[in-house]
């Protein structure tokens, strides 16, 4: 089995020693999305609604180059810096993944990097 890196310009590049996502074993392990807009380089902080949308379209962006899909997402974690954002983050991840609801995990944190207020890490099925 060999270990494929992702790396797409549809999502912001990496800001450490890390790759946007590695395929191997028919998955593809995505690593933690923050809502960096990846034409501009800037963080998207707005508000919590348009850095959540902007993290999933990072997170939706290096899937699909991954060969998947939101559909074929299996597993989510999603890191709060505030739980009182959970109602408004659940709003806006039903509109991305609908009926195909992954597995997940939602934690709050006490800082996440650049001070963002969301990040979101997955796993989602690709075939062999």
């Amino acid at each position: 089995m060999k270990k494929q890196s992702i790396i797409t310009g549809g999502a912001p590049a990496p800001v450490g020693p890390y790759s946007q996502a590695i395929k191997i074993g028919g998955f593809l392990y995505v690593s933690g999305q923050i809502a960096i807009n990846p034409q501009t380089g800037e963080l998207v902080q707005e508000s919590f609604g348009n850095e959540t949308r902007m993290v999933l379209e990072n997170l939706k962006a290096i899937i699909e180059a991954g060969g998947s899909n939101l559909d074929d997402t299996v597993k989510v974690t999603i890191y709060l810096n505030d739980m009182n954002n959970f109602a408004e983050f659940n709003e806006i991840y039903g509109e991305y993944f609908g009926k195909s609801l992954p597995a997940r995990a939602c934690v709050e944190v006490s800082r996440l990097p650049k001070d963002v207020h969301i990040e979101i890490e997955a796993v989602a099925y690709c075939g062999e």
